[in-house]
């Protein structure tokens, strides 16, 4: 049988569901391919959305018209706003979620999706039109090839304009606790075998790489009594700048902490650890290690934070963070019954690691689209990166640009896009891409503020500013969105300009000023220049400025958001000039296009270092050259005189 699409997505998880949504709203004809119909983005580990970073992305997904937020806003069984404590460049929305509830909200949102058909079925083989004579890889960077569809193990034969690959951990996985090995994507699902030679075949470099996640306890044997509660936030904070506001009865989570002998008993399992005895080569996430590694890491912490986190609204299922291991079962469980809370533990499944496929990211364009295989696109994991935030925001932008491949050119309203690409001062989506594809990974990518050099201009609070109308000129958000920015829009700028021209006399305020511990004036000022205080805000000014009340209250609508939002903007305006000034100043040398104009390899004034990193990557421009690993200053000083001839 022959199914053909514009647009193939293969896998139905967190990248895949934002793929094929983003492709099938843009009016691409989309088939979603995954295993099982029933997991549809499943929450593989952690029963959480967002965090540091991540949660700033997730932002942005909706604001470019993504699923993500309004999925996880629906379904969420706790939020928090993390940083709270530092400006708010650095604030990120976490939210525990249903898991349960979370899968069906997706499929929903999939299945009331026009233009999107899923099918159940496993691929097997990706087919290649004028595929290369040998492996090598590109010849002088054109591609070997044009992806034509998959075959699957049914040999159901789909044909597609573009294809997108979002397979997750299932590309050859192979599951690890103790010295016990299972094929596996997951625990109880099979791997996808022969998918990634297929792949390969055409010259495009896999690796491996490793991730695990943590045991799943039984809510009945444990003694909460001895846990610290962590209560959640209940303020106007959301994810998504649409829909509803959290519907679910809202759970509290639990902390407490390892100990001496829970140390002891899983260091008496080291020497079975697939982490230690060889049994596992690749690499594993930095920022999310093993309990095991944290105790050889760290061999001098006598404890180590755990959180209690629970998977449901109707469910006894709890999810251990922190306590992410491969030991041997019986080792994990007798480490933690050393735990006062779990002496009576009882548990559904054990902590594993599972080893998987993936793909060099940097044989990638910033469409992430191959440079090998024409029309061939990836998202997610198989890039390298883990977290299901930066699968959605990969999807989001693999499905546009699937979408504009397939449809040769997208035109709405004014714009015309024939590649759709974020740069780095306009999302973390746009920094989390260029990484990878001009850096590459040696270890599971995992996003932070730290990695944005732009983070004052990439706030939480502001991605619909950034991208709601690039979303709208793309066609991937519709109208009902973009006229709800535009009306924010319009009430932010009101909040500004009434700030900006009303007068503040110090007679009738300093009194006021006194009480809540600011400076009182001596000159009149502006209302923006109080706002600028750190002692004051709206909160507080609102109550003494009657005309400042009025104005707060005229938004119909979500007018805590709006006025959090014009608040921040006015508090940081000069810290926001300044990096929009740096930030223009790199997009100099954006415009400078390198790629094509030189043979590396005979520029013997650059280092060697430097000739071997831009040989492999051939980048595009000036600015991305310089974003390498290994390329200097002085080789990019090189590049500029060199083109200047």
């Amino acid at each position: 049988m022959i199914l053909n699409y514009d647009v193939l997505v293969i896998g139905g998880g967190h990248a895949g569901c934002e793929a094929a949504c983003a492709a099938a709203n843009m009016g691409a004809k989309t088939c979603l391919v995954t295993m099982d119909m029933n997991k549809i983005a499943q929450m593989s580990c952690n029963p959480a959305v967002g965090g540091i970073a991540k949660g700033q992305i997730v932002r942005e997904i909706d604001a470019l018209g993504g699923q993500m937020g309004l999925v996880t806003d629906a379904t969420a069984i706790q939020f928090r706003m993390l940083n709270r404590s530092k400006g708010p460049a650095m604030w990120s929305p976490r939210a525990q979620c249903d898991r349960g509830k979370f899968i069906w909200e997706w499929r929903r949102r999939l299945d009331e999706t026009p233009n999107l058909d899923i099918w159940q079925d496993q691929a097997e083989e990706l087919l290649v039109e004028n595929p290369a004579n040998d492996s090598q890889g590109t010849v002088k960077g054109m591609p070997q090839g044009t992806v034509k569809g998959v075959r699957t193990i049914w040999g159901v034969e789909l044909r597609a304009k573009a294809v997108i690959i979002t397979a997750g951990t299932f590309l050859n996985g192979l599951m690890h606790i103790g010295r016990k090995m299972v094929a596996g994507g997951r625990i109880a699902e099979p791997a996808v075998a022969h998918l990634t030679e297929s792949i390969t075949r055409h010259g495009i470099r896999s690796e491996r790489m490793k991730t695990g996640t943590p045991v799943r306890i039984d809510k009945r044997s444990v003694h909460f009594e001895d846990l610290e509660i962590q209560e959640g936030e209940h303020d106007f904070h959301q994810f998504s700048y649409m829909g509803g506001h959290r519907p679910l009865p809202q759970l509290t989570c639990w902390t407490c902490n390892t100990n001496s002998k829970v140390h002891e008993t899983l260091r008496s399992g080291l020497k079975d650890s697939p982490l230690y005895n060889g049994q596992i080569q690749s690499i594993g996430p930095r920022y999310c290690p093993s309990i095991e590694t944290k105790l050889v890491t760290f061999p001098d912490r006598e404890q180590h934070p755990l959180f209690l986190e629970p998977e449901g609204t109707d469910t006894n299922e709890l999810y251990l963070n922190g306590f992410s291991s491969s030991l041997p079962m019986e080792v994990q469980i007798a480490a933690l019954k050393h735990i006062p809370a779990f002496r009576d533990l009882k548990v559904y499944r054990p902590g594993y690691a599972i080893e998987y496929d993936f793909f060099d990211p940097t044989q990638l364009k910033h469409s992430l689209e191959s440079k090998v295989i024409s029309g061939l696109f990836m998202a997610g994991q198989v890039n390298g990166t883990t977290g299901y935030e930066e699968a959605g925001g990969q999807g989001t932008v693999a499905g546009i640009n699937a979408a504009l491949y397939a449809g040769s050119e997208g035109c709405v309203g004014n714009a015309t896009y024939r590649t759709f690409e974020l740069h780095r001062d306009e999302a973390y989506i746009g920094v989390l891409i260029d990484d990878l594809v001009t850096k590459g990974v040696d270890e599971p990518y995992r996003m932070f503020t730290s990695r944005a050099e732009y983070r004052i201009l990439l706030r939480q609070d502001d991605a619909d500013a950034r991208l709601t109308e690039k979303g709208y000129e793309l066609g991937i958000v519709k109208r009902d969105r973009y006229d709800y920015w535009m009306e924010k829009k319009k009430h932010i700028e009101e909040i500004e300009n009434f700030c900006k021209t009303f007068p503040i006399k110090p007679k009738i305020i300093n009194g006021a000023l006194e009480a809540l511990g600011s400076t009182p004036l001596v000159y009149g000022c502006k209302l923006e220049d109080l706002v600028a205080r750190p002692e004051l805000n709206f909160e507080n000014l609102q109550e003494i400025i009657p005309e400042l009340k009025e104005i707060l209250n005229r938004p119909s609508n979500r007018k805590e958001e709006i006025a959090e939002a014009a608040e921040v903007h006015i508090k940081y305006k000069g810290y926001i000039e300044r990096e929009r000034l740096v930030a223009d100043k790199m997009h100099r040398l954006e415009d400078i296009r390198i790629k094509g104009h030189f043979n590396y390899d005979e520029l013997q004034s650059l280092s060697t270092e430097a000739r071997q990193k831009l040989k492999a990557i051939d980048p595009v421009t000036l600015a991305q050259a310089s974003r390498i690993p290994g390329v200097s200053p002085s080789d990019i000083n090189v590049l500029l005189v060199l083109m200047g001839r």
